[in-house]
């Protein structure tokens, strides 16, 4: 039994930092494995909180020279300070949104058929932005002032919405509001950092109760593997942005939500 656990770990760890920061939804990803892997209980909903925490780790690791810059030069670089706010304003609307009803989207949201139509539906929407998006504007994440975080951070708070995507709903939103592929994928990575510390925080201290130390190795196996494929999967998308548009996320999430569909309906 112990070793079966520990191959779940390993293999939501992979899922879990393969999607977080693709437009396909890491969170709607974890719903279905954990399904079918059977490991959606009380437990198995911890065990995702921890791993997230891994895979914006593999962000902090991937971009700690900026991060240690910015920090160190906040007190005095307008860049820097620019750069802080508008992490802060997009930061708030999911902030608040959340905390106001993340007991109604965790009972009756949470479920692979939800995320199935939120996949489906995510996957036109890219298509539709790909064909209709505007002109670029804002060509560089230095480049933004606070109406594009402020608007981006309302993109993401559809992500609440399990299967829309957190990343999905920065990266294209920014799209929508002028920033270009690589402005709005860097500021979703940015974006991350405080979005997902202060909803693993939350979580974690609301599920503590469930934490034990005989599931110390567990956690490990999917914190650590959850972190190395973050760390591929976001050094991948850096690089597929910079030649490619997103309409192949669109296809993915379109066939899995169909697949899913199918696999799941009986149980509606």
């Amino acid at each position: 039994m112990e070793l079966m656990l520990l191959l779940k770990a390993f293999i939501l760890g992979i899922v879990e930092g393969a999607t977080e920061f693709l437009p396909v939804s890491s969170t709607g990803h974890l719903i279905v494995a954990g399904d079918l892997l059977h490991f959606n209980d009380g437990k198995g909903k911890v065990f995702e909180i921890v791993i997230q925490l891994g895979a914006i780790l593999a962000v902090c690791w991937e971009y700690r020279r900026k991060i240690g810059q910015v920090a160190s030069s906040a007190a005095k670089d307008k860049s820097s300070q620019r750069l802080l706010l508008n992490l802060f304003l997009a930061f708030l609307p999911a902030a608040l949104l959340g905390l106001a009803f993340h007991h109604q989207i965790t009972t009756y949201l949470f479920s692979p058929i939800t995320v199935a139509w939120a996949l489906i539906v995510g996957g036109f929407a890219i298509f539709a932005i790909e064909r209709w998006a505007p002109q670029v504007d804002t060509p560089t994440m230095d480049g933004m002032d606070w109406k594009h975080a402020l608007k981006i951070g309302l993109a993401q708070a559809l992500a609440l919405f399990p299967g829309v995507s957190r990343a999905g709903a920065t990266i294209l939103g920014g799209m929508v509001f002028g920033l270009s592929r690589q402005a709005a994928t860097e500021f979703s990575f940015f974006l991350a950092i405080p979005v997902m510390f202060a909803a693993t925080t939350f979580d974690l201290l609301n599920n503590r109760s469930l934490l034990a130390w005989g599931d110390f190795g567990m956690f490990a196996v999917g914190f650590m593997t959850a972190f190395f494929a973050a760390l591929i999967a976001v050094k991948a998308l850096l690089r597929y942005v910079a030649h490619h548009d997103f309409r192949v996320f669109a296809w993915y999430r379109i066939v899995l939500g169909v697949l899913v569909l199918i696999y799941f309906w009986h149980t509606v």
